[in-house]
């Protein structure tokens, strides 16, 4: 092991198990959000698959993994279903839940619920914020 392999922290990616790890949080997480009433509606026609796999790739970056998404913008992405707060703080809620349920470290879930705040205004409609 080298001196910069022994100061180097892992990133939150590395900490929680990498790809599988995320791609279990997604799994377990749209499991939550499509078996909620007042959420479910938001993906009755979405490709389930390929946004599953949008997420996973979103995730990734945010907890410091590679950056391989190529996907719309979530402003782009999100501005058509006039998303009300009420219901972006109950996604997060289920997020958190699942991040937790697969024993996600606090400082993590913390760091992920400040990425949730700083997007929030791209994912929400403007005319119900």
């Amino acid at each position: 092991m080298t001196v910069m392999e022994e100061t180097t922290p892992l990133s939150h990616y590395e900490r929680i198990g990498g790809a599988a790890a995320v791609k279990a949080a997604v799994e377990l997480f749209y499991d939550k959000v499509l078996a909620d009433p007042e959420l479910a509606g938001y993906f009755v026609d979405v490709n389930l698959p390929e946004q599953r796999r949008h997420l996973a790739l979103m995730l990734a970056v945010v907890l410091g993994g590679p950056n391989e998404y190529a996907g719309r913008g979530l402003a782009e992405a999100h501005r058509p279903l006039n998303i009300p707060p009420a219901h972006y703080a109950m996604v997060g809620e289920h997020l958190t839940t699942t991040l937790s349920e697969l024993g996600v470290p606090a400082d993590i879930i913390a760091d992920v619920q400040v990425v949730l705040g700083q997007v929030k205004d791209q994912v929400v409609s403007v005319g119900n914020a």
